[in-house]
């Protein structure tokens, strides 16, 4: 390790020179965790860091996983120390990266995910996550790939037989999913443990798919007859994808062609006939189609892997120190 840098010390008096009693409380919140050749990081900084990548306030975390909260909190003090010293490297190299560069990146994942500028920044959102937050992340994520690329001479070569293999693992992940529209009749028992009741409700119900396998309207006889969700609409209860539906109404609509009506479904309140309206089956994307966002993420992992083999080796010629008080 080396000896601690001129400018360091000037760093280490600031902090431990006498302040006044009333700021004391400010400064245990905020007071230095770590030193990183010339730069600090706080204890407010780090805190900041455990909920951006937790979700969880440090005291939150604390009190959700008490066993793992020191372990956690250490790991993130580590990932913001190696964030440091790349941080220093990429402006040490002058690496710069342009405001074209980033669009481009965050429309090609825009594009992969199949979704608008809007929707994108939408499920952001729901993940807890600004889309300038989301922008400066890409950004870090190509100063660390072009600075990945500036210090590792060997060439990074990624060939189609690790493309076509990771492919054929993951093909789930390059198509649409099934998807089913389906409508239903639900009859309600309004006495469970009434038999009387319970056999005239499967009388009448009965009587419902005899009429629909006649040729009648399933969407008529829903508004007519039907006592459960959407029966003015025709009974329309939306579009699902198989596992979202429960285990004995995702058997049946298996079983089921499009337009196709069930028989009588008995349930613990009630009967219900569903009908199939649409089934919109899932598809694959051809390899060809997703070859360059297959290499770009492959070539990604590469970057990442080789990037934390360079980190660690210039973490141990840079000059680094956790206060003990911080463990």
């Amino acid at each position: 390790m080396n000896r601690i840098p001129k400018t360091l010390a000037v760093l280490f008096l600031l902090y431990v020179s006498v302040i006044p009693s009333r700021v004391l409380l400010a400064e245990t919140c905020n007071r230095v965790v770590a030193v990183v050749n010339n730069e600090v990081i706080t204890q407010y900084e780090l805190e900041k860091k455990i909920r951006e990548v937790t979700g969880f306030s440090a005291d939150g975390l604390k009190t959700k996983e008490p066993h793992r909260f020191d372990e956690t909190r250490r790991r993130v003090l580590d990932l913001m120390i190696d964030e440091k010293i790349a941080e220093e490297k990429v402006k040490e190299l002058n690496i710069k990266v342009t405001q074209r560069q980033l669009e481009a990146t965050i429309q090609r994942i825009q594009e992969n995910q199949r979704m608008s500028h809007e929707e994108f920044v939408g499920q952001l959102e729901k993940e807890g996550l600004t889309y300038e937050k989301f922008q400066e992340k890409i950004r870090r994520d190509l100063e660390r790939r072009q600075l990945v690329e500036f210090e590792v001479k060997s060439k990074i070569i990624i060939r189609d037989e690790a493309v076509k293999e990771y492919y054929e693992r993951n093909k789930k992940d390059f198509g649409s999913v099934e998807k089913v529209r389906i409508s239903g009749i639900f009859l309600i028992l309004k006495r469970p443990d009434d038999s009387g009741e319970r056999m005239e409700i499967q009388r009448k119900g009965e009587e419902i798919l005899s009429r629909i396998r006649a040729g009648e309207d399933f969407g008529e006889l829903a508004k007519a007859f039907s006592e459960g969700p959407a029966a003015s609409s025709g009974g329309d209860l939306g579009v699902f994808q198989p596992d979202q539906l429960e285990p004995q109404m995702r058997q049946m609509v298996e079983t089921l062609k499009e337009g196709a009506v069930s028989g009588l479904i008995a349930r613990q309140n009630g009967i219900q006939i569903l009908k199939l309206v649409e089934k919109q089956e899932g598809t694959i994307r051809p390899l060809d189609e997703v070859r360059e966002d297959i290499f770009n993420i492959l070539y990604q992992e590469e970057v990442q892997s080789r990037f934390q083999s360079w980190i660690q080796s210039l973490r141990e010629s840079s000059y680094t120190r956790i206060l003990p008080e911080s463990l």
